[in-house]
Formats: C-alpha cells, structure tokens, sequence
C-alpha cells in the first residue's frame, strides 16, 4: 500500500489553483468538477461536495495538520507570497529553530495551515 493523495478542501476551487500553482508551482492534472488533482499528490477539494460527502460541518484554521513544503532560498519565496498575496494570515513569520532550520508558518486563502522551511541538513 502506498499514500498516493492528501486532500484539503476549499471555498473557492478556482482560487486555490492560483495559489498553490503561484506560490509551490503545483499544477491541475485532473479536473472532476470540484475535486482537482495537483502534481505532487495535493488534492482541492470544493467545500460544497466534501460537506455533503461526509454529512459535517467544515472548521478552517483548525490547526491539526499542516502542508509542508521546502525552499532553499526562503526569502525569496518570503517577498513572493508577500507581493501576491499580502492578506495572508501568519502562523508565524520567519524564525530560526535551534537545529538551524528556517521555517515560515501561514494559512492558504481558505486557513489550511501551510509550512514552508529550508531543507534539513
């Protein structure tokens, strides 16, 4: 068995896309309507359908997992987010963690907490 997806809803699908193809480089690969299949195995999933999917109400920034993502150079990617989408909420801004690791904590558009920290060395 293998993990082939991990599946985030969103209110809005199409600005999703945007988001994630703008900030990680993530393209759409397969479209049903609600659902749209990312390289990388990210899977958007529309609000609407995921709610009547499992018959439950929908809680954003709830905090219990976290999208990960590397960047060599994240001050660069820093000045990207913050030219593109200045009315992201942070988690945190930039910190260094005692092992060296540079990290950067925010919601997507839709609050699905996002991490983005240099590579682990």
């Amino acid at each position: 068995m293998k993990l082939k997806n991990f599946l985030i809803v969103v209110n809005d699908i199409e600005g999703a896309v945007r988001f994630y193809e703008d900030l990680f480089g993530l393209k759409p690969i397969v479209d049903n309507d609600g659902n749209i299949i990312m390289t990388d195995g990210l899977v958007l999933q529309d609000r609407k359908y995921w709610s009547e999917f499992i018959n439950k109400d929908i809680k954003f920034e709830n905090n219990s997992a976290e999208l990960y993502f590397e960047e060599e150079n994240i001050e660069e990617f820093i000045i990207k987010l913050e030219a593109l989408y200045p009315q992201v909420k942070y988690v945190n801004r930039l910190m260094t963690h005692s092992w060296g690791q540079k990290v950067i904590r925010f919601y997507d558009l839709d609050g699905n907490l996002i991490e983005v920290g240099t590579p682990v060395k």
